[in-house]
């Protein structure tokens, strides 16, 4: 594989991993339930109300 096509196939991993993501956040705002993730060692969850930044950022 070239340089650039390690480069091509690396944006598209990206591009599916926020699809994902995407989709992980619309779902569980639709369902109003929490979102689990871990910070720094941390167990956090999220509310579906503060969702709607998330799905900003990404």
């Amino acid at each position: 594989m070239s340089e650039l096509d390690i480069q091509q196939l690396q944006e598209k991993i990206d591009t599916g991993v926020r699809l994902a993501q995407q989709r992980l956040i619309e779902r569980t705002i639709k369902e109003n339930g929490d979102l689990v993730v871990e910070q720094d060692g941390e167990i956090m969850h999220i509310k579906a109300e503060e969702l709607g930044e998330l799905r900003a950022e990404i």
